[in-house]
């Protein structure tokens, strides 16, 4: 592998984890969303706080990282996606903002009106920021970012056929993560009623999916012909592991055994993630700018590469632990009598 393959794999790496773990947050919020508003909804909202409270701000370290890499390694990319897809961009920022201003600031909340209102934003939200980051996306799969500076349609190239079945599977993706991982957390907590309201609503989305999926395929045909093609030819054995993973999650879900069910979702999600990036490789703009075009000179990638070792150093242990503490302390609030 040359040095730009080694940080386009990692700043993949970073996005998957992104995905994984900012990706069942965003979930949580959904879910969050369709709680119901009686006792057992709060009680539905306070699992959710407990499994995202501790990490759901350390998560976007991932994009952070993602965007640093891309900008320091790929920038002609970085500016060629920052000055065409501004809009949804902005507005993804804009969600990540309200909903983490709503989610500390329902915590504080006194008055059940004001619970309401920071409730409403953060789920809102929670469902408006990752359909615009899955717009983003689509408008790269789908070849309407041209290399340069604001040289693409700023409302078209997001606002398209393939762009907005991005956005929608990237929401119902989210719900159904967040599902898998709730029904994991409500047993390790011993919280048996919970995770039986959140199972059969995680089948729900997973079903939703396997459809639009499979509509998806003809939007590809007829509008990403290039990622249609690949996800069909060299990154097929990818979107069959991941079709494969999803039905291990479904069965696993159906059975209550949540711990497969959650792995295989991850991996499910891990598969699709990766066959995107197989199926458009070594291409990082379609139809034609590849990543050796596209990477900076040598000595930055170097750099670039040691500081990322460096800070994946001190980051992921961390990461590691506090996620460690998070699952230990719901499988302890389940013990306590």
């Amino acid at each position: 592998m040359d040095l730009a393959q080694v940080v386009l794999a990692v700043m993949w790496a970073g996005l998957t984890l992104y995905a994984l773990l900012a990706g069942a947050d965003f979930g949580g919020g959904i879910w969050d969303l369709l709680a119901g508003r009686s006792g057992p909804g709060m009680t539905r909202r306070h699992l959710i706080e407990r499994s995202i409270g501790p990490v759901w701000e350390a998560n976007h370290v991932w994009l952070i990282f993602v965007l640093v890499l891309l900008w320091t390694a790929f920038s002609g990319v970085f500016a060629s996606v920052m000055s065409t897809l501004y809009i949804p961009l902005t507005l993804a920022a804009l969600g990540i903002i309200a909903r983490g201003t709503a989610f500390a600031f329902r915590k504080a909340a006194k008055e059940l009106w004001q619970r309401r209102l920071f409730g409403a934003a953060f789920a809102v939200s929670s469902v408006l920021t990752p359909f615009f980051m899955g717009t983003v996306a689509g408008a790269i799969a789908s070849g309407r970012v041209p290399f340069g500076l604001a040289r693409g349609n700023i409302v078209t190239s997001w606002l398209n056929p393939t762009s907005l079945l991005g956005g929608v599977l990237a929401v119902l993706v989210c719900a159904y993560l967040a599902g898998a991982y709730l029904c994991d957390d409500a047993g390790a907590a011993r919280c048996t009623e919970l995770a039986e309201w959140f199972r059969p609503r995680a089948l729900v989305a997973a079903v939703v999916i396997g459809v639009v999926a499979l509509g998806g395929i003809a939007v590809l045909r007829f509008d990403a012909p290039m990622l249609f093609t690949g996800l069909t030819g060299r990154a097929l054995p990818l979107v069959v592991a991941s079709a494969i993973f999803g039905i291990l999650s479904l069965v696993m879900l159906w059975r209550r055994v949540h711990s497969i069910a959650r792995a295989s979702a991850m991996l499910g999600v891990i598969a699709v993630l990766w066959g995107w990036a197989l199926a458009q490789y070594p291409v990082m703009l379609p139809p034609s700018l590849t990543y050796r075009q596209a990477a900076a000179e040598s000595s930055v990638l170097v750099a670039t590469l040691v500081v990322t070792a460096v800070g994946v150093a001190l980051i992921g242990p961390s990461m590691a632990w506090l996620i460690a503490v998070q699952r230990r302390e719901l499988r302890d609030s389940g013990e306590r009598p």
